[in-house]
């Protein structure tokens, strides 16, 4: 039997497009800070849609948890992208480390404090609080910026965060810190009541949260396949918040098997109403936007409020480069 030159031809091509196309992905990991998610859903998204496929990358996301080692698995060259935030880039350029932040995901922090409903009416009344139910990290960071902005908030009626809600539900004068898209739908689920929630960006605190965190000798050897992975995942972001993200959903569940359909709904229906994702420069030049000025104006504020100390070269824990340039927008 004779093979035609067409057969021949049509053969070589489904092998190039087989393996040997698979070999020229260039292949990164993606360390995330906690349990797979619906925060973390545009990287999901990216996967199971071929976005990272199409932009010639074979990412893998390696979830977090508690005490997750991916910053140290980062610093050491162990993945190549990590879930940071600001904190931790300014806290890099302290003890110089060569980090350097490419993209933030998410324009607001999630971080929340809870009250129990219709006890206060304003921000500043939380100072009334019978207690503060806070974690130490919160305690340091974002509580010394509360008192600095509203005096009446006071460090004796801090209580450390023990996570788990029993102290803030047996006392309604309580307050309780938390993370918008996961505490109160589960005192909701456990109390049968729906809290108050004061988003503390909303008050004024404005790190960005959910970067994209590398190594600066390592972009500086690979600015092309870092520019391929943040482009890539503004893509994977839009599409998780606005296009079908079922496949996306699945791949949570399954790196995360105690993750829900209706945590996940939740978590999604919280990060567009409050515009965690699509919320300020970002509405403008994309997801995934950071500026100077932003950066400048939250160290400076932190420096005051005594968090960290003054004369960090900030600049360096970050770049612009790769992202407000509108990409993607076009997908909402």
């Amino acid at each position: 039997m004779q093979i035609s030159t067409k057969t021949i031809l049509l053969a070589a091509l489904a092998l190039a497009s087989g393996p040997a196309a698979a070999q020229e992905l260039d292949a990164v990991t993606f360390a995330t800070n906690w349990l797979a998610q619906a925060e973390h859903g545009g990287y999901y998204q990216a996967i199971a849609d071929g976005t990272y496929e199409e932009y010639g990358l074979d990412v893998t996301v390696m979830q977090g948890g508690p005490q997750s080692p991916g910053r140290p698995m980062l610093v050491s060259g162990g993945v190549q992208f990590y879930m940071g935030g600001v904190s931790g880039a300014i806290n890099a350029v302290k003890e110089e480390i060569p980090t350097i932040t490419l993209a933030a995901i998410f324009q607001k922090d999630p971080q929340i404090l809870m009250s129990h409903p219709d006890q206060f009416e304003t921000f500043p009344e939380l100072a009334g609080a019978s207690k503060y139910i806070l974690s130490a990290d919160g305690f340091t960071s974002y509580f010394s910026w509360m008192k600095t902005e509203w005096p009446d908030f006071v460090e004796d009626k801090y209580e450390p965060y023990q996570f788990n809600p029993a102290s803030f539900l047996a006392d309604e004068m309580a307050i309780q810190q938390g993370y918008l898209t996961s505490e109160p739908l589960s005192i909701e689920r456990e109390a049968g009541f729906a809290p108050d929630v004061w988003l503390l960006a909303d008050q004024g605190y404005t790190p960005y949260s959910t970067t994209i965190e590398a190594m600066k000798p390592w972009v500086e050897a690979n600015p092309d396949i870092a520019k391929r992975f943040v482009e890539a995942s503004i893509i994977g972001w839009y599409n998780y918040l606005y296009g079908d993200n079922a496949a996306a959903n699945e791949l949570i569940k399954a790196d995360n098997p105690e993750m829900t359909d209706d945590q996940i709904a939740y978590g999604i229906a919280k990060m567009k109403e409050y515009g965690i994702v699509v919320s300020g420069d970002a509405e403008t030049q994309g997801i995934g936007c950071m500026t100077d000025a932003r950066w400048t104006e939250f160290y400076d504020t932190m420096v005051d409020v005594g968090v960290y100390e003054a004369g960090l070269d900030i600049t360096t824990a970050y770049t612009t480069e790769y992202v407000c340039q509108g990409l993607g927008m076009d997908l909402m």
